[in-house]
Parts: structure tokens; C-alpha cells; sequence
């Protein structure tokens, strides 16, 4: 009997090499809002570092007051976690950036998924994109970017710039616990500050 085409194709030509995995696909809880209890999902691409649940919750009971009807940017997206978990709970509109298609594609899903209004999705570098004033009058910023990079301290003085925020913004920084406290523009103020096992996460409050 003829040979299976598995065999015959393995007889006649040298095996292909198996493609690279995949990345695994890991899902988030939304914990508040009109999603509560939804899940988005997402691949553990490199860089990719979502924001802790515990520590979620404690940031969203920080912006609580000033989320409904917010205009929110996300700088460094990653999962989406932080602007989806805004919109649930009341945020007129996110602003969503990150470098990576892939994660940007993932989090475009989980919005359909969601049938998400009011999310802007853009592939940039953040600060290229600040640099060229891209977006004015944020009420809440979402600042999340890779550790150890100094991108906070980058970051800052160029939100800092007249009309980036809206009056009494709220940015939110996230960081490694070993990586000191960044130097904050003139005016702004510590509003709250925790740390949460190797991480340490603190709501700024601008002029």
C-alpha cells in the first residue's frame, strides 16, 4: 500500500523546522465597572509586564473620584489593563500607545471583544509622540514603561509642558522598588505612593 503522505513527505524531503512557539496567551480579570468580572487576553510577548490585580485595585480606588467622564492616555500600553480597566468604570476615552503591533492587535481584540467605545489605539514611541505634542488635555495618564530604562525621568518634564495635562491631572507611575523616585516637574506633587512586593507605584498630581 502507498505509504501515508506523512511518511512519503518525510521519505522524499528533508523535515521542515518546527516554527518558533508561539508566545502563551495569559488573561486579566477586570475589576471594576460595567466589565467587572470580564477577562482580556493577551500574549506574553517581551516587555509585556501587566499591572498586579492588587495593585490595580488600589490605583482605581485612588482615581475613582476623578475617572467618570476622564480623557485617560496610556503611554506604554502593554496588555491594555490600566486604559480598559478606565474605560469600565466610566472614562470618556483612552488613548493607547505602544511600539509593538502584536500587542497593540491583542488589545484591539480585547476592546472588539469588549465592544469598547471611546479607545484610541496608536503605534509610537512615547516620547517621540509627546516630543511632537501629539495630545492635550489629559485628565489621567498612565505611566508603565519598561524597568530600568530612566523613561520616567524622560517622560515627566515633556507632560510637564504647558497644556499636556489638564488642570489637577493625575499620572500614575509605576517602577521597579530599586529604582529611585523620579524628580518631580515644578508644581506636581506626591499624592499617593505604595510599593507592592518588588514593585512600587505612585499617583502624581499635577498643577
Amino acid at each position: 500500500s502507498h505509504p501515508s503522505c506523512r511518511s512519503h513527505y518525510i521519505h522524499c524531503h528533508p523535515m521542515p523546522r518546527r516554527p518558533s512557539r508561539a508566545p502563551a496567551l495569559s488573561e486579566l480579570r477586570i475589576i471594576g465597572g460595567r466589565w467587572r468580572g470580564r477577562r482580556i487576553a493577551f500574549h506574553a510577548i517581551e516587555g509585556v509586564r501587566p499591572t498586579p490585580d492588587r495593585v490595580r485595585e488600589t490605583l482605581f480606588n485612588w482615581l475613582q473620584p476623578v475617572l467618570p467622564g476622564s480623557r485617560c492616555l496610556d503611554l506604554f500600553c502593554g496588555s491594555g489593563a490600566l486604559a480598559i480597566e478606565a474605560l469600565s468604570r466610566g472614562a470618556a476615552s483612552v488613548t493607547l500607545l505602544d511600539t509593538s503591533a502584536a500587542v497593540l492587535r491583542d488589545v484591539a481584540q480585547n476592546l472588539r471583544r469588549l465592544d469598547a467605545t471611546g479607545a484610541e489605539l496608536v503605534r509610537a514611541d512615547a516620547l517621540e509622540w509627546l516630543r511632537v505634542g501629539k495630545g492635550t488635555g489629559w485628565n489621567i495618564v498612565f505611566l508603565d514603561p519598561p524597568f530600568g530604562r530612566a523613561i520616567i525621568a524622560a517622560c515627566l518634564p515633556l507632560l510637564a509642558a504647558p497644556g499636556v495635562l489638564a488642570p489637577a491631572a493625575r499620572v500614575y507611575v509605576e517602577s521597579a522598588i530599586d529604582e529611585p523616585a523620579p524628580e518631580l516637574p515644578t508644581g506636581w506633587m506626591l499624592h499617593r505612593e505604595k510599593t507592592a512586593g518588588q514593585v512600587s507605584y505612585r499617583l502624581l498630581m499635577a498643577p
